[in-house]
């Protein structure tokens, strides 16, 4: 090596190995830098002083209230009482908290203020207790108010130890605070330093650039050179794979063959299924694989297709039974959905649109990491002729422009580094797009980084008319639509009820499992006597609707595992059937499910199904404006609806039974508030508004929604007072009902 450009060398690994070392540095700084920043913006104990403020206040207002009952002058107001009684007990039951118990423990008298009230509560708790009884007695009040006015003291001061406690993390703060602010200063001149050295280096390359571009003309001759070897080796490799095209074709052959005979070898039914997937896989790789080694074909245009009548809703379950393996190995959903206009036969060559919806969904699964891989088939009409569009769309990493334009050539990668970590050769799109041209169409894309591509694979439509069906004898029927097995899982007495009662008015049998676990031990012991669809709850004990889907999909049993699964839910929301479709589940139903709704889901799944014909159902009524009127005690549209698939009179048993079971389900709405549980509260609500809006009690079905949204944030007086609006809800609901049509059921009592 020349001196000079050893030289040169030995000062550029200098210069790299101080700039490491400076790195470094910055490194550490930024290190210490992000502990004092977290130490300053830590929030620690601040909201203890808060919950014991609230204590407080509560406290103050509960004697207040408790002084006011007591007072033989004035008129008990028990419920009034008793709300105040239970919001103070809620916001206490937050300071047995260990996160507040470790901020004051400091302090003996916390943990023994914390057992006085706690042992005036439980003497409190026995004089509130019984909920539908005449409610605390004045002489009962007046025995425990010195007891409680004892506490004001000792709270007061806990109020005053916690502020204090708080007001020492901030002056520590503060500390912080000021030493981090000396590192900052650190940082930046370290900072500054680095970027002069970087600017140092910057300047000697452009020197060194000077002098290279020289070099650089020298090499683009050889260059040009390389590019002319590159050419003749080109041609050699297309000599190689043409070789090589015989060479594999016939190992190809004899496993083909091989197949084929152990076909007719004695098989159970899951090898045969097994079989089937193996040789349809090996034709199709075969398929493709010619395409790759022999692609002179494309270029020069003697590529011939092989146009046949083919049954287009086979030819998806085909492309889906082989796609969802690789969609549920990386537990994405995948979708297909069908034009209503589709016609059933259509005249193309089968191989090859197979051939390029493998690709398109190839790609969609590989660069995508969430969300769902959806195949939507639609047929338009342009101005020149009927065209049959596939659409593949996810919510990958999406694509850039610079590398839209290179998409389709040939070795291009849409990511490099991508691909190279999951496989391929460049070469799938453009021979997909090929096929597309040759078949008359072409394929399209749109994209956008971070948000998804859309893949739209078009070709002419050519409908093929279907074999006619032999003619009907005069007097004979046609066959009746076979009854479907139907599992529901759903958690509500009620709404099993309902469904049951549609499901019977359909024609089909249910079978009902109370929570998601007990829907896939169904599923699993269904192997003699198969369900044909399931229609799956989302909010269940034990095991919910999403992770039983899941569980579903993983059964061995591939009949099990592939059965339609309806989500049936009172959430309407996008993210909602997001999550059902990245499950597995394959349609969505809001509650309530109307008689029209749950018979057009079941039409696109099995076709006809039987039992009676429902008028369709009316246009949903606009959203009522903030500060409008209320909703009515009784959906009079819901109810007319429900009626189409059960008598009056078992409607109305199940309203009054839901009304019946309303004091209980209200005393648990009540404990979760006082027990500051937002949880239970959500998941009691939730399975009232469900069945409320299956059965038309639209105000019940409001407030239960209100809960529900309201449990995590609303005060606790707020949640209480909704929880009263419940219960005086039920008996006017109960009259709105019976003057709507809706007796009680004979011998029940009001």
């Amino acid at each position: 090596m020349p001196s000079g450009r050893r030289g040169r060398a030995t000062w550029l690994g200098v210069l790299g190995i101080g700039l490491i070392v400076a790195l470094l540095a910055v490194a550490w700084l930024q290190v210490r830098q992000a502990a004092l920043l977290r130490q300053a913006v830590e929030v620690a104990d601040d909201d203890a002083v808060l919950l014991v403020y609230q204590a407080e206040t509560e406290y103050l207002r509960l004697r207040d209230e408790w002084s006011r009952s007591s007072d033989p002058r004035r008129v008990l107001d028990a419920p009034a009482l008793q709300l105040r009684y239970d919001i103070w007990v809620s916001r206490v039951g937050l300071l047995h908290n260990e996160r507040i118990g470790n901020a004051l423990a400091t302090d003996t008298g916390f943990a023994e203020t914390l057992q006085r009230i706690d042992r005036f509560i439980r003497r409190a708790d026995a004089v509130f207790a019984a909920p539908d009884g005449p409610g605390p007695t004045r002489v009962a009040l007046q025995e425990l108010e010195p007891e409680l006015m004892s506490l004001g003291a000792e709270i007061h001061g806990l109020s005053l130890r916690a502020a204090h406690r708080v007001g020492e993390q901030i002056a520590a703060r503060n500390a912080t605070v000021q030493s981090h602010n000396l590192v900052g200063i650190g940082l930046t001149v370290s900072l500054s330093a680095l970027t002069l050295a970087f600017a140092l280096l910057a300047l000697r390359q452009m020197r060194q650039l000077d002098r290279r571009r020289a070099a650089l003309e020298d090499l683009a001759e050889h260059l040009r050179s390389a590019r002319r070897d590159a050419e003749a080796a080109s041609e050699a490799k297309s000599a190689f794979l043409a070789n090589m095209s015989h060479e594999i074709r016939t190992p190809f052959h004899g496993l083909l063959g091989m197949l084929s005979l152990l076909r007719d070898t004695g098989l159970n039914q899951q090898q045969v299924g097994y079989l089937r997937t193996a040789a349809e896989s090996a034709d199709h790789l075969l398929a493709i694989l010619n395409d790759i080694l022999d692609m002179s074909q494309l270029e020069s245009g003697r590529m011939v297709l092989s146009p046949a009548p083919v049954e287009l809703r086979a030819l998806l379950r085909d492309v889906e039974a082989l796609m969802r393996p690789q969609a549920h190995a990386k537990a994405l959903a995948l979708h297909i959905g069908t034009d209503p206009a589709l016609p059933e036969r259509v005249l193309c060559d089968a191989t090859r649109v197979k051939q390029v919806l493998f690709n398109l969904l190839s790609n969609a699964i590989k660069f995508s990491d969430h969300g769902a891989i959806v195949l939507d088939v639609q047929a338009r009409d342009n101005e020149a002729m009927a065209e049959l569009v596939f659409v593949v769309s996810d919510q990958g990493i999406g694509i850039d422009e610079a590398t839209l334009g290179t998409l389709f050539r040939r070795f291009a990668q849409g990511d490099s580094s991508r691909s190279r970590r999951h496989g391929g050769t460049g070469l799938g799109l453009e021979i997909s797009r090929n096929l597309a041209r040759l078949m008359g169409g072409d394929i399209t894309v749109t994209s956008k980084p971070g948000e998804g591509s859309s893949f739209s694979f078009r070709m002419p439509l050519r409908p093929v008319q279907a074999v006619p069906a032999p003619r009907t004898l005069p007097g004979d029927a046609p066959p009746p639509p076979r009854p479907l097995r139907v599992l529901i899982a759903e958690d509500h007495v009620v709404n099993r009820q309902y469904m049951a009662a549609l499901l019977e008015r359909l024609g089909h049998d249910a079978v009902f499992a109370t929570n998601g676990r007990e829907a896939v031990e169904a599923m699993r012991a269904a192997e003699g006597k198969p369900f044909d669809i399931v229609l799956m709850d989302l909010h269940m004990p034990e095991m919910d609707g999403i992770a039983a889907t899941r569980a579903i999909r993983a059964l061995p049993d591939a009949a099990a595992a592939t059965v339609p699964i309806v989500a049936l839910t009172a959430d309407a929301f996008t993210e909602t059937r997001d999550r059902c479709l990245v499950a597995g589940m394959n349609d969505f139903l809001t509650k309530p499910v109307s008689p029209p709704k749950l018979a057009a889901s079941l039409r696109r799944f099995f076709g006809s199904t039987g039992g009676a014909d429902f008028a369709p159902e009316p246009a949903a009524p606009e959203p009522a404006a903030a500060g409008g009127e209320s909703p009515p005690l009784v959906d009079t549209a819901a109810v007319a609806l429900a009626l189409q698939a059960m008598p009056r009179e078992r409607l109305a048993a199940m309203v009054h039974s839901f009304l019946d079971q309303g004091p209980q389900l209200v005393q648990r709405l009540r404990a979760a508030v006082r027990d500051a549980q937002p949880l239970e509260l959500r998941v009691n609500a939730h399975a009232a508004r469900g069945a409320a809006l299956n059965l038309g009690l639209a105000a019940l079905a409001a407030t239960a929604e209100t809960l529900h949204e309201g449990a995590s944030h609303l005060p606790a007086h707020e949640i209480a007072r909704h929880v009263q609006r419940f219960a005086d809800l039920l008996p006017a609901t109960r009259a709105a009902a019976i003057a709507a049509g809706l007796p009680l059921p004979a011998g029940a009592a009001v």
